[in-house]
């Protein structure tokens, strides 16, 4: 079959059933995405005769004769198509990976097209960006602009990789040729809850031609571990083995077969033959803490595996109290009692979890993979196979999402098996449906919350009573249960606080680290009750927060006033700037429509009802207990600047970040900084690109070395001007010295930049260790309109102010904040993980999933509080996760004050909103 690709014409026979996508990918086009497989997406889309498809769907037999053209064909890095210029001017992009799928379904729009652009892309989804900066591309804004030398800071500086993201030439994990010594690596897994493997037979399946080897408990190395990953590994319980004969959710790693292709390796699952005990299985974590109840890790303790209660399923536990809330509740003079319920949500990032791993020419065991922890990897796969961290690299392209969910060790453990055992270059990617069905979630939530206040609203009492589903194992289910009862019972002054929070293992597939690491899901019980609370009293939502936040000086008190902490005030309090300017935004209404979606028109009908909310939430600008950056920056030839830094770039946009941190300190432009990054082998150590650390751990640790590189090089051009002109040698510290792009100029000489490197290299390193940390803050505003025939929830109004320190490049920090904002109204309103009474997703693609489109979500208003944070890298803070938190409480309170019944359970979907709204169902326990 011949057809052409890009210009470029293939001779090819496709296999049997085979799909244009992988066709493609097979033959070196990797300008083309994998999202889902299954047309929901995308991510996939390219042009088949001027048409867009999704190529993932499309028979690769149709393709005869015809003429394909991908985002790579449409244009260059050089000679850009006019979308491709338009998306790259506009910041249309964050992680990028479905940018390639978007520009080829946009440049098919005419300008007709564009009213009715809702339509037009609901094919093609975007996890990151909130869809904002998509539609200003297509209107022909632009948002970005050239920085000058030396000033790139606080400018609006374009992504480095911008061009390439657009035309589809940046590389994500997986977007090497195929090399013919290829293995590839499907899974088996569990078809029960709670199940032990009696026997397993792996003979049919070994011999099956192009097999090459059959992984299963019988080649554990028997070395516990978690998939959950931070700077110390204690700070997750170890109950987790690459296969483990005691399977603890459906979908578990029974076998693993490593084969030529995926569909061998598949087929080889089938063949073989698993005896089970089927064991009694827990799915609710009230039932799993109950006496009697099944145990999941009842062979592990507590000092040895960091596992609180193996024999009651609690994995971490957190009992405290400053006063007597009992005492305290019976003497105010109002109080509101509530269970809020928040459901499992995807990370839904559209790359999904990925490793290819091989043996190097010197031996050396390296992993390209999908992954914002690439040293925290290295470490952690040598313990579990008694390697020299020495001898393991691992290597993260660009990665196409994270939020947290590739803060996990999902697939490098496994490749790392296979190729020490096979000794061959091996792959494993997840499915769409594996993405669902067997990585881990945002963790389901149930949070008590009873306040007490005087009559004029000042609080008397707080008790937060959480209770946490970890699922199977403890990954992050220490962490997340302690951060989520922090920063957002400490943001409150209140004499009397007690916390009862405990996490809890069930037979429900693993949750783990998502955008916020447990606060958005107890800010949204706690902003759900200081509003209940306002209303109690008759006072304005705002004013009672006004009356109760935290101020500079106050302690950051949980449940001990004596707790020592790291947390520093400094001087940096913008939470009073965000409360104002959310309520000034709202008062004003908003300032564009919002988005055209399908339903009911709205109206001046009596079914419509419309209703304001606010929520505010407090997050550290950094993780506890430690957050390290080694970096380096180098001055190289033709006035180039050499960085490199461990961290990852998925679309958080550090890698921006600090190409303008260090041209700033350099007197350069951006362009000329060449960034080595997400390689154990750039860096001598970074802890990694979570609890949004890029700017504020590694940015610092760049900037110092840029300003170290920035005094040798002056010492440098002040000693060869001494040398040159001794007349001025006694005066040689008097002119002012400049570094220039091409060199350094003392006073009226100039040092060019090969002189400079004629004595030798220049190179300096900068370290953080991420402490002191600071308090970031955000309040988000909604105005909703609630159709009450239907339930129906229609955002108005989307506005959120941000307390960010100095904003280093206002665009890309928009952009964080319309993502984080998108993606929490996605799980607000839309999205659940839905699991039947046995532990199985019945949610487990794209279609039955719901990610926002971009008819789904409006243009949130974004307002920056004017503060400065002496702890950050030039007074700046960090906003990746902050923005997600408050939004759901907003959105729930503005629908309470629309319909006048509180919602208690996320997602609010239509048909729980209709329950509420009609009349049909007022729960006060979580079940609406």
């Amino acid at each position: 079959m011949r057809f052409e690709v890009d210009g470029t014409r293939l001779d090819v026979t496709p296999e049997p059933g085979q799909v244009l996508r992988t066709l493609l990918r097979e033959h070196g086009v990797t300008s083309v995405k994998k999202g889902c497989d299954s047309g929901d997406c995308g991510a996939c889309s390219v042009l088949v005769d001027g048409t867009p498809v999704h190529s993932c769907i499309t028979p690769a037999h149709r393709l005869e004769g015809r003429t394909v053209t991908t985002a790579a064909g449409l244009g260059t890095p050089e000679q850009p198509h006019p979308v491709q210029r338009a998306f790259a001017d506009a910041a249309a992009f964050q992680c990028g990976f479905c940018t390639a799928g978007y520009v080829v379904t946009a440049s098919t729009l005419d300008a007709d097209d564009l009213d009715d652009r809702h339509r037009k892309l609901k094919g093609n989804l975007c996890r990151c960006t909130g869809y904002r900066a998509i539609s200003d591309a297509l209107d022909g804004v632009r948002n970005t602009v050239c920085a000058g030398a030396g000033a790139a800071v606080g400018q609006s500086v374009a992504a480095p990789a911008a061009m390439r993201i657009v035309t589809g030439n940046e590389e994500y994990t997986l977007d090497v040729r195929k090399t013919e010594a290829l293995l590839h690596l499907a899974v088996l897994g569990s078809p029960y809850p709670h199940a032990r493997i009696v026997s397993i037979d792996t003979t049919e399946a070994e011999a099956l031609a192009g097999v090459h080897a059959v992984l299963t408990h019988h080649d554990d190395p028997g070395v516990l571990f978690s998939t959950g990953r931070h700077e110390s590994r204690l700070d997750d319980p170890d109950d987790t083995l690459v296969f483990d004969r005691v399977l603890r959710f459906r979908g578990q790693r029974v076998a693993a077969v490593v084969a030529d292709s995926v569909r061998i390796a598949e087929q080889a699952c089938a063949l073989v033959r698993v005896e089970y005990e089927v064991l009694p299985s827990v799915h609710d974590p009230d039932a799993a803490r109950a006496p009697g109840a099944p145990l999941l890790h009842a062979d592990k303790t507590t000092v040895e595996h960091r596992i609180a209660e193996p024999a009651r399923n609690v994995v971490a536990a957190l009992h405290g109290e400053t006063g007597d809330v009992e005492r305290a509740l019976a003497g105010s003079a109002a109080t509101v009692d509530g269970t809020w319920t928040t459901g499992r949500v995807s990370h839904a990032a559209l790359e999904t979890h990925a490793t290819r791993g091989s043996v190097d020419a010197d031996g050396r065991l390296v992993l390209r993979t999908a992954t914002q922890v690439p040293f925290l990897v290295r470490d952690e796969v040598a313990r579990v196979f008694g390697l020299d961290p020495d001898r393991v690299r691992v290597v993260a392209k660009r990665v196409g999402g994270g939020f947290g969910g590739k803060q996990e060790m999902l697939t490098e453990d496994l490749v790392t098996l296979a190729v020490l055992r096979t000794g061959r270059s091996v792959q494993y990617e997840f499915s769409r449906r594996d993405e669902f069905t067997i990585a881990p979630t945002r963790h389901p939530m149930r949070v008590r919350v009873r306040l007490g206040a005087t009559a004029d609203g000042t609080l008397t009492a707080m008790h937060v009573d959480q209770t946490m589903d970890t699922g199977a194992y403890g990954n992050h289910g220490v962490g997340v249960m302690f951060h989520s009862v922090s920063e957002s019972v400490a943001v409150y002054r209140c004499p009397v606080k007690r916390v009862d929070a405990e996490s809890v293992y069930t037979n429900n597939l693993p949750s783990g680290a998502f955008r916020g690491y447990g606060l958005g899901q107890v800010v949204f019980a706690i902003e759900s009750a200081m509003d209940d609370l306002a209303h109690e009293l008759g006072i304005d939502p705002i004013a009672l927060r006004r009356r109760n936040v935290i101020v500079p000086g106050d302690p950051l008190v949980v449940t001990d006033p004596h707790e020592e902490s790291d947390l520093r005030w400094e001087g940096s309090y913008g939470l009073d700037q965000c409360l104002d300017l959310v309520e000034d935004a709202l008062a004003a209404g908003p300032v564009t429509e919002a988005p055209a979606m399908d339903g009911p028109p709205l109206d001046d009908s009596p079914d419509w009802a419309t209703g304001t909310g606010i929520a505010l939430a407090a997050i550290a600008t950094m993780p506890p207990r430690g957050h390290h950056a080694h970096t380096s920056v180098e001055l190289t030839a033709g006035g180039r600047y050499r960085i490199g830094v461990g961290t990852a770039e998925f679309g958080n946009g550090t890698t921006t970040v600090h190409t303008q941190l260090v041209a700033t300190a350099l007197g350069t432009t951006p362009d000329r900084v060449d960034v080595h990054q997400s390689d154990t082998d750039a860096a001598r150590y970074d802890t990694g690109a979570f609890g949004s650390a890029g700017v504020v751990v590694a940015g610092r640790a760049l900037y110092a070395a840029a300003q170290a590189l920035r005094e040798e090089m002056t010492a440098r051009a002040l000693e060869l001007v001494a040398a040159r002109t001794p007349r001025t040698a006694s005066g040689v510290l008097g002119p002012a010295v400049v570094i220039e792009p091409d060199g350094v100029r003392v006073g009226d000489e100039r040092v060019t930049v090969d002189e400079l490197l004629a004595h030798g290299p220049l190179v300096a390193h900068g370290t953080h260790d991420g402490t002191p940390r600071s308090l970031a803050f955000t309040v988000h505003g909604a105005r909703v309109a609630v159709h009450r025939p239907t339930g129906e929830v229609r955002v108005l109004q989307s506005v959120q102010a941000v307390d960010a320190g100095t904003v280093l490049n206002p665009e890309q920090l928009r952009g964080q904040v319309e993502g984080g904002s998108a993606q929490a109204i996605g799980s607000t309103l839309y999205e659940e993980v839905v699991l039947d009474d046995t532990g199985r997703v019945t949610t487990d693609s794209f279609r039955a999933y719901r990610v926002p489109k971009i008819s789904d979500v409006p243009r949130t208003e974004v307002r920056f509080a004017a503060t400065h944070d002496p702890l950050g890298p030039l007074g700046a803070k960090s906003m990746s996760e902050a923005p997600y938190n408050p939004v759901a409480p907003a959105i729930a309170n503005a629908v309470r004050d629309a319909i006048g019944v509180r919602p208690y359970r996320l997602p609010m979907t239509r048909d729980r909103i209709w329950a509420l709204a009609t009349g049909a169902g007022r729960p006060t326990d979580g079940g609406a």
